[in-house]
């Protein structure tokens, strides 16, 4: 059995069944808080847990999946040429929502690192939080902190954006498109994203926009504190 749980194969098989379970319940329940990759994230730790089952043994062909994070987000462009006349018709205001949602993502996260006494590298690893993860990598591990506690923070931010998303525009009323699915792609990236299009595609193309914009400020933001 270790040698069928250290093989590549293995870690694939897991990752699409644990993701294919969490679906299911996602639609049994009709529950945004169902969120399908956080169920998936729960089976694969028990799995891992239960059968005692090496990290490094289960990268073999996690990491295999891990390689197409950066082609999945790239397709996201497919919706945003889809409404590119949206795109340059709204191009100020996109660009200034992307602007304050990456600034105030970057700026509560300083302000609590530093309320809760929180040291350097922790705050470099959060920082990034909030744009898609190859983007948050890079820059953490520019700015000095933790690529690791990076990747974990992005993920939570994605799932709880993904599962607050469509309640926070009934709660705060948003009638517009555009403005939804950009504050969704500047605050939980491609997870966020994957929600937007559920609820319409200009939700989906704007939020896809959004990780784009969001994710060049947020190296810029960087930049100027290195």
């Amino acid at each position: 059995m270790s040698e069928f749980f250290a093989s590549p194969f293995f870690g694939v098989v897991l990752c699409i069944c644990a993701y294919a379970a969490g679906l299911w319940i996602n639609r049994k329940t009709g529950s945004p808080i169902a969120n399908p990759l956080l169920i998936a994230i729960a089976i694969v730790i028990v799995v891992l847990l239960t059968f005692h089952i090496p990290l490094e043994s289960f990268n073999q062909g996690g990491d295999l999946i891990a390689f197409f994070l950066v082609p999945a987000t790239a397709s996201l462009a497919l919706s945003i040429y889809r409404q590119v006349w949206l795109l340059k018709r709204n191009f100020l205001p996109i660009i200034i929502g992307s602007a304050v949602g990456s600034l105030v993502s970057m700026g509560s996260v300083y302000g609590l690192c530093r309320l809760f006494h929180l040291d350097e590298v922790m705050l470099y690893s959060l920082l990034p939080k909030s744009v898609t993860t190859p983007i948050a990598m890079d820059v953490s591990a520019g700015l000095g902190g933790e690529p690791s506690i990076t990747v974990a923070a992005v993920v939570v931010t994605g799932i709880v954006g993904a599962m607050l998303a469509p309640s926070l525009i009934k709660l705060f009323r948003v009638g517009n498109s555009i403005a939804a699915g950009v504050a969704i792609g500047t605050c939980s990236h491609a997870l966020g994203t994957a929600k937007a299009l559920e609820i319409g595609e200009v939700e989906g193309a704007m939020s896809g926009i959004a990780i784009g914009i969001s994710g060049i400020l947020t190296v810029l933001f960087a930049m100027a504190l290195m």
